[in-house]
Order: structure tokens, then sequence, then C-alpha cells
């Protein structure tokens, strides 16, 4: 058994380094094989579980959104804002030099969580005043205004009760900081996106093309 520390590199292409030189100059035997393990084999088995929780998580995220709204076009548009909580988490990761471990995975699906939640807060209340039929040009703006705060405090409650164990030094540590720095990084892209970006996308998606902005027509213009 042969044993390295990787430490300021990329693990997988670390890995992916050493299993193309030791294949090029070491021959092995018939009836000999490698096999890489360590904290290599555990993000590989994080990554593997990853691909399958993801989409099981999200399909029942969206049942649950269907249920909710009684439309497949609001769903998705709550959904349409976790590519951006993914995005910042990975970031993240990046960022700090972890890698796709256990308990980022589980970080991944806390964060999935709170970005739908802040989502549907907001559609939920844009619902609201449409069904009391306030225009959809006013709906749009006193909607993102009065949501701006619960939105806030979700996630800003969540990502600073996770900051300690983002720079957390001590036993455990290890499990502690790649699962807050995927909230936290996750959060920083999907707040600012959901209060920005999915007032815009309700206004011309949500409500189906009946309720869609059409451009002004001129006076003289032939109809």
């Amino acid at each position: 058994m042969i044993q390295a520390n990787v430490q300021g590199r990329d693990l997988v292409g670390f890995v992916d380094e050493a299993r193309a030189a030791v294949t090029a100059r070491v021959p092995l035997p018939a009836g000999y094989r490698l096999a890489w393990g360590g904290q290599f084999e555990n993000q590989q088995r994080a990554a593997a579980r990853l691909g399958v929780v993801v989409p099981v998580a999200l399909g029942l995220i969206f049942v649950l959104l269907f249920s909710t709204f009684g439309s497949v076009r609001q769903a998705l548009l709550v959904l349409a804002m976790v590519p951006f909580a993914l995005v910042g988490g990975v970031f993240a990761l990046a960022l700090a030099g972890e890698y796709l471990s256990v308990p980022a995975s589980v970080g991944f699906i806390a964060l999935l969580g709170i970005a739908v939640l802040n989502g549907v807060v907001m559609l939920s209340y844009f619902n609201q005043l449409h069904a009391r039929g306030v225009p959809l040009d006013q709906l749009i703006r006193d909607g993102a205004r009065r949501r701006l705060r619960p939105v806030l405090m979700t996630a800003s409650i969540a990502a600073f009760g996770l900051l300690p164990l983002m720079f957390a030094t001590g036993p455990g540590a290890e499990v502690q900081r790649p699962l807050a720095l995927v909230v936290v990084g996750g959060l920083l892209t999907a707040t600012p996106l959901t209060l920005l970006l999915l007032p815009l996308l309700y206004r011309r998606f949500g409500l189906g093309a009946k309720y869609a902005p059409t451009a002004p027509t001129h006076p003289g213009a032939c109809p």
C-alpha cells in the first residue's frame, strides 16, 4: 500500500495524473490491479450518490411545487432558481480548495430546499396579489418589494448560522466546512437572483400567454 497526502491541488486532477503516470511506467503482472482509495474513493462515491440523490430530490420537489401551485409553469419557475444555487456552491468549494465529499453532498441537498423555499415565498405572494385583481406590473413591483425582507431573512439566518463552521479548524472540521461552504456559497448567488430574476420570469411566463406583456401599439398603426 502506498499513501500520499495532497495539498494545494485538486484531488481528482492529481489522481488522474498519477494514474496516467503509473499506467505508463509501471507495467502490472497478470492478475494484479491497482485501486485508488482514501479521500479520492470517498469523493467518487459521493459524486455517484449525488448523481442519484439530486435528480430524485428535484423530482420530489417538483411534485410538491405542482401540488402547491397547481401549475407546471410556476413549478418550473421555482426550479429555475436551483442551478444558480448549485453554481454558487460549486464555486465556493473550488475557491476553498475542497472537493465533492459526502458532507458537501448533504449541503447541496439543504441548499436546494432553501432556494426552493425562497422561490415559493415570492410566487405565493404574487399569486395572492393576482387573485385580488392587482395589475401585472404593479403586482411585480409590490410583490418583489414586500417579499424582499422574508427572503433575505430566510437566507441570512441560514448563512450566518453556518459561518462559524466555514472557519472551523478543530476535530470534525473536514465534515463541517464543505457543508457550510456549499450552503453559504449557494445562497450568495441564489438569493440576489431570486429577488431580481424570478419576478421578471413571473411577469413573462408565470401566468401564461394570456397575461404576458405585449408591446405597445402606436396610434395609426395598422391592426
